[in-house]
């Protein structure tokens, strides 16, 4: 049979594999079916994907059943090779660029509110392999620079030992991964990319709370690293305040050193806005200065963000920036940086990440005690944080308003007599408000 184009190629290795059972139905959804094949000058069949993680994978497990199956398709062997895609390789090393420019220790403004974390932060990074620091486990509120100090730490790292590895990542991405490693029952390429590590950085690690699979990763993963490599993690609060983490983590963290950052207070404030300004060339005087100080005291990422938008301004005008201006101009600022609102499938994706149960059976009808229990736990937590009628949730979950009234009622009685459940689900709003 003639191929005609090297999509049909594509598909009808796809089909082969399919067919004959050579590679499961969970493989070819979880990382077969998603890549984007090209063909190279010299004849080989490449396939395209968007991340390295899903290369290492298919290079490990699926290659050589691929050039069987083209072989089988065309008659002919052909070399298969799996590439990221270069625009997204771009992309991320340009992100990093920048990255790498906003989070250093040399812009990192120091004020008593941070002063212990940043020196733990920069011990850490002169010597990571000391032990000394380990585990280092940062907390404060939103904004208060916990990523700045994080990512400082990688970089300086990556600097200063170009040969050890290095992992950054969020919490919730650590739970997405393992979802996805479970559904595709590829578990071993997700222990192993956390295991061998030198250096694992963690940030939002609360995420986990309440996450049966994810902390008895984490857990493990924590033990194959201590206390040869460096662990550092950043939650919103310290180890103590997170109800639904299992005490053999927290006692890990607490054995370690916990370094708070509290909101910054007024002199710290105007130094961060300084600093930024300077970055960006942006001529500010103390009233300006001072009156944004004034305005924003709690959440770093205002500050900074009150200086790009007042730079684009000055980009887009010829006029001088002024108090009255800012004045006039800080309140549409103020509420552009807000976080994103509460919504209903925010709300159940955290249920589901926490009950294991996926949002499409929490939205379904499925009624299977897992299921409807999670899918009762969004619904008590939609009527708490959203302004919603009990007949407008039933419309979302498919439900009358009656049955809407009864689980909330439900739910609020389990919670009252189970101090455990009520901990998980304070857990599940603290990170949606988060």
């Amino acid at each position: 049979m003639a191929i005609n184009s090297i999509n049909e190629l594509w598909n009808q290795i796809c089909e082969d594999c399919q067919k004959n059972e050579k590679i499961s139905e969970v493989g070819m959804n979880a990382w077969i079916l998603g890549l984007i094949p090209k063909l190279s000058d010299e004849g080989q069949l490449i396939l395209q994907t968007n991340h390295n993680f899903v290369k290492k994978n298919i290079d490990t497990y699926y290659k050589k059943i691929l050039e069987q199956s083209c072989e089988q398709v065309c008659g002919l062997p052909m070399q298969i090779e799996v590439v990221v895609k270069t625009e997204i390789v771009e992309d991320v090393k340009k992100i990093a660029s920048e990255q790498e420019e906003a989070y250093t220790f040399e812009n990192f403004v120091v004020g008593s509110s941070n002063k212990f974390a940043h020196a733990a932060a920069m011990a850490v990074a002169d010597k990571p392999f000391s032990n000394i620091y380990n585990p280092l486990f940062i907390y404060g509120n939103s904004g208060v620079g916990k990523t700045h100090l994080m990512v400082a730490i990688k970089n300086s790292v990556e600097a200063n030992f170009p040969d050890k590895k290095i992992l950054f990542i969020r919490g919730e991405q650590f739970v997405n991964e393992l979802v996805q490693a479970i559904r595709s029952q590829t578990t071993d390429i997700f222990r192993d990319r956390f295991r061998t590590v030198d250096v694992l950085l963690i940030d939002d690690i609360h995420f986990i709370a309440g996450k049966e699979q994810a902390q008895e990763e984490f857990f493990n993963t924590f033990n194959s690293l201590y206390p040869e490599k460096q662990i550092v993690v950043t939650s919103d609060r310290p180890p103590k305040e997170i109800k639904t983490l299992e005490e053999r983590i927290r006692s890990r963290f607490e054995s370690g050193i916990l370094a708070d950052m509290s909101p910054p207070d007024f002199e710290t404030r105007v130094g961060i806005l300084k600093n930024k300004s300077d970055q960006l060339n942006l001529n500010l005087n103390d009233d300006i200065l001072f009156f944004i100080a004034e305005q924003i005291k709690s959440n770093i990422r205002q500050l900074e963000g009150i200086i790009k938008k007042l730079q684009a301004y000055t980009n887009l005008h010829s006029n001088n920036i002024t108090l009255p201006l800012v004045q006039s101009y800080i309140r549409d600022i103020i509420s552009e940086e807000l976080p994103d609102p509460v919504t209903v499938e925010k709300i159940v994706e955290e249920v589901s990440r926490t009950y294991n149960v996926s949002v499409d059976d929490i939205f379904s009808k499925k009624k299977s005690a897992d299921i409807a229990y999670a899918r009762q736990i969004s619904i008590y937590i939609v009527n708490k944080l959203i302004k919603m009628s009990s007949i407008e949730i039933g419309k979302k979950f498919g439900k009358d308003h009656t049955t809407i009234l009864y689980t909330i009622d439900k739910i609020n009685g389990i919670l009252k007599e189970n101090k455990f459940e009520r901990s998980i689900v304070e857990d599940i709003i603290k990170n949606v408000n988060s």
